[in-house]
């Protein structure tokens, strides 16, 4: 059974199909931006599928070499942040998508799709939102204030989209992990002891037993993140107002001091983001999973750590993609009006989504057309203990399939 790709210095994959092309553009945006993209080309290709990740690299992504050998092309994306949380706008982040599949309509591709993996699947379907509808109800405005750009974009349409274990949105992901018992958040080993997830007096075990919190504590913890994000919104909020009002002194003053304050871009640090009760709970929306978040098998260690969601972004950055409370790219928001033929991929053994999470999502998707396939996997299409990589290998068959047939 062949394994993921692999790939030598050069971003290419060595098991790529015979006379597959592959060739590296780099595209213009609608804004002045730039975005980089790798195309893929298999003999005789005539429909392509898009990925991109909003934070990650998707010239790598496992799937590719399955789309190939299922005859599609592949666009794997990287979009002007460079896969960077500091300055991810998720609005922006569209034209970047728009700008791909622009180039790709040019190439004379019939069929475009997209493959959303995890968070590309927010953005994906906050893409197709925003396509469909008529420019001038398009969002104007990102959520820290700024001009989007989408009501003057010209955004081609997609076909159809597979989603490979989706998640709710960046900031909705967040708003479930991140830590509420901060109480200061220039303190990162501040702490209210009863909302500490990872005290045994409100019901952690170590590792590797299962925790065990009551429903009371949960709903406390709960209300209690959105608490924090809400602050931390305020506290975005307020630097992009107090940068706004030094370009409005300068324009007046013309002194150094203002043009400094008005040039300078704060940036907004979180810390302790890998704490939901889910990942050391395993009764909580119980799943194939294992102990453990997608960082690893320690969150009362890792969330201490350096990695984590959304750690250290500007504000505009963060009210756009990481807050639950204001991001726009919510899929409780986008997936209703997501109306394109839709297949989600459930990895049973994920401890990044979860159950609750997935069936959320789907239940969300207006399409009429649409299918829910689960598949033994954790949210990386690994196998799981006691599986042969034949199990996870189902869910990349299945995709390239589903994503041939509506294509071609």
């Amino acid at each position: 059974m062949r394994t993921p790709a692999e790939f030598n210095g050069d971003w290419y994959p060595r098991d790529l199909p015979p006379g597959v092309e592959v060739s590296s553009h780099l595209l213009p945006t609608g804004d002045g931006a730039a975005t980089r993209g790798w195309l893929y080309t298999p003999r005789a290709a005539t429909a392509v599928v898009a990925v991109m990740h909003p934070r990650a690299d998707a010239s790598r992504h496992y799937l590719i070499p399955d789309l190939l050998e299922a005859g599609l092309a592949v666009w794997a994306q990287t979009g002007r942040g460079g896969g960077g949380d500091l300055r991810l706008v998720h609005e922006s982040a569209l034209l970047d998508i728009a700008a791909g599949l622009t180039f790709l309509r040019k190439r004379g591709f019939g069929g475009v799709g997209a493959l959303g993996n995890s968070g590309g699947a927010s953005l994906y379907t906050f893409y197709v939102q925003q396509s469909l509808r008529d420019p001038a109800s398009r969002i104007a405005r990102t959520p820290g204030g700024r001009p989007s750009g989408l009501p003057e974009a010209d955004l081609p349409p997609l076909d159809a989209v597979a989603y490979l274990a989706p998640h709710p949105g960046q900031g909705a992901l967040l708003l479930e992990c991140i830590d509420p018992s901060v109480t200061d958040e220039a303190d990162p080993l501040s702490a209210d002891p009863a909302l500490d997830l990872f005290d045994p007096a409100n019901g952690f075990a170590a590792p590797p037993a299962s925790s065990a919190y009551t429903p009371e504590f949960v709903q406390r913890y709960r209300a209690a993140q959105r608490a924090r994000v809400a602050r931390i919104d305020a506290v975005a909020r307020a630097l992009i107002d107090r940068r706004l009002a030094a370009r409005t002194r300068y324009k007046r003053s013309g002194a150094d001091a203002d043009l400094r304050a008005a040039t300078h871009m704060p940036v907004v640090t979180v810390h302790r983001t890998d704490a939901d009760p889910r990942t050391v709970d395993l009764s909580l929306d119980p799943s194939d999973r294992r102990y453990g978040s997608v960082f690893g098998p320690r969150p009362h260690v890792a969330n201490y750590g350096l990695i984590g969601f959304g750690r250290m972004t500007t504000p505009e950055a963060w009210l756009s993609t990481w807050s639950g409370l204001s991001s726009n790219a919510a899929m409780a928001a986008t997936a209703p009006e997501m109306t394109l033929p839709c297949l989600l991929v459930e990895y049973t053994g994920d401890n990044c989504v979860f159950p609750a999470q997935i069936r959320a999502v789907y239940d969300a998707l207006g399409s009429t057309d649409k299918t829910h396939l689960r598949v033994r996997g954790d949210h990386f299409g690994r196998a799981l203990d006691g599986d042969g990589p034949e199990v996870p290998a189902r869910a990349r068959t299945a995709v390239a399939a589903w994503l041939r047939d509506r294509l071609t």
